[in-house]
């Protein structure tokens, strides 16, 4: 349908009708409202031109023939908006609208089938014969057919419609390659928690919004945030269910109500979990997870694994810390702990969440179900405690370099036996520098893979100590 048809909306699409909902009427109007997507706003970017046309045209055609600046479709591509729900694609499609003077339809991809598209850019190809240029919205647009996507290429092509498509789904998975490659991609990077914030500071203040009828509580509006996530429509849902659940309570009196927690909890129906990562609560939960792990309660270790996932914990830092107690509590008595917990963090860096919550509960399961030991920890803190108390002298001649000229005139590697040419490769012979001879850093448990290394390593030690 065309948009400036629709009821309810101004001339561009704009919702005018005040009983709309407040992400709606709290749409951004100008570039400058828009929060997180500085990116791809510098000046001469190919979306500020579609949005700004006449400022991006003025000064290369400005006073030809004493005529006015003309946006020139020849100079704008398509473009495709990829990005998570609430930062802004739809947004910015109805700036295009706004600011751009071209004529502007919207097409649902749940709704509209081939037939639709083509009747808009049946129509748009008349309406550019007339001089009237068309930009076409298509929203999930990774739910159009493959048929479809085929029927925008000739229009896309020859730039009949200037399309503009949004989609939350990778394009290089979702959007036929034809269209892809005559499209530009830009990429709507998740919004931040300030972004968050900023966007409902502006809902309780703005005309179009909340209008000063409403205050709010800081720990209400973090916990806004923290279940927005990186999604603005999201934040503001919850803030308008919340602000009507106190006004419902509150006669009007004209003066200002707070939300508090306990009314967002009531509005969006999640108990609101009581974290602050800067605060107690960060430290005593990922205290409580650790200790958890490494005292092998595996259910525990989920249910602090989750209140930081529910309190919107960075899942990088968990990771970390899972990576660290895996060399830490597990150590030689499950190897294979510590590859686990690496891939995870790797995999949790590349996909991001909620997935990867699925990843780091698998993690931290494998280091608090697995055989623990600390003797990697006590060995490297007993031989660093040795070396910074001076005894890190000098190392046995044997052992010393002997590849550089001159080094077997000092006596550098005179002696040495080599392993491999001896039973087992292991030799009798000094590693240790005098003094230290005898210590004894690494003392294997007798938990998992340690029992069959102690049982190895004593055999060793009885060769190395033979002379």
């Amino acid at each position: 349908m065309d948009l400036f048809e629709s009821a309810g909306t101004d001339e561009v699409g704009i919702p005018v009708d005040s009983h709309a909902p407040l992400a709606v009427r709290m749409r951004p109007r100008t570039l400058d409202e828009l929060q997180g997507q500085a990116h791809l706003l510098a000046p001469g970017s190919p979306l500020r031109r579609l949005v700004e046309p006449a400022e991006a045209g003025r000064g290369s055609h400005a006073g030809e023939q004493g005529g006015a600046a003309r946006p020139s479709s020849s100079s704008l591509s398509s473009v495709i908006l990829w990005g998570p729900p609430g930062t802004g694609k739809t947004t910015l499609a109805y700036l295009v609208a706004r600011g751009s003077g071209r004529r502007f339809v919207e097409l649902s991809a749940v709704t509209a089938g081939v037939k639709d598209v083509r009747a808009v850019v049946t129509d748009a190809r008349r309406r550019l014969a007339a001089g009237e240029e068309t930009v076409l919205f298509i929203d999930e647009v990774h739910r159009f057919s493959r048929s479809q996507q085929d029927a925008l290429l000739p229009s896309v092509e020859n730039r009949w419609v200037t399309l503009i498509a949004a989609t939350t789904e990778n394009p290089s998975f979702s959007v036929v390659s034809p269209l892809l490659s005559r499209s530009l991609l830009l990429t709507l990077q998740p919004l931040g928690a300030d972004d968050i914030g900023r966007v409902i500071d502006r809902a309780l203040d703005d005309e179009r919004g909340l209008a000063g009828a409403v205050g709010i509580s800081e720990e209400a509006r973090e916990q806004i945030v923290r279940m927005a996530g990186s999604d603005a429509r999201k934040a503001l849902t919850v803030l308008e269910a919340a602000a009507g659940t106190v006004l419902a309570q509150t006669p009007a009196s004209g003066s200002s109500s707070l939300i508090e927690i306990a009314d967002v909890e009531r509005a969006a129906d999640v108990a609101a979990v009581r974290y602050d990562r800067a605060g107690d609560q960060h430290y005593d939960v990922i205290s409580a997870f650790i200790k958890s792990m490494r005292g092998s309660d595996p259910d525990a270790t989920m249910h602090y694994l989750a209140r930081m996932i529910a309190a919107g914990e960075d899942p990088r830092y968990i990771a970390r810390r899972i990576v660290i107690h895996a060399a830490e509590d597990v150590g030689l008595a499950d190897p294979t702990v510590l590859s686990t917990a690496v891939a995870a963090q790797q995999a949790v860096a590349m996909i991001g969440m909620p997935e990867s919550g699925l990843i780091l509960a698998e993690a931290a399961l494998a280091v608090a179900t697995a055989p623990k030991s600390n003797a990697v920890t006590v060995a490297l803190n007993e031989s660093l405690a040795d070396v910074r108390a001076g005894k890190a002298v000098a190392v046995p001649a044997h052992l010393r370099d002997a590849h550089y000229a001159g080094a077997e005139g000092l006596g550098h590697g005179k002696g040495y036996r080599y392993p491999h040419d001896f039973s087992h490769a292991v030799v009798g012979q000094q590693y240790l520098p005098d003094g230290l001879e005898g210590s004894r850093y690494y003392r294997p448990t007798g938990n998992g893979f340690e029992k069959q290394l102690a049982s190895r390593l004593e055999a060793v030690r009885r060769i190395l100590d033979e002379r």
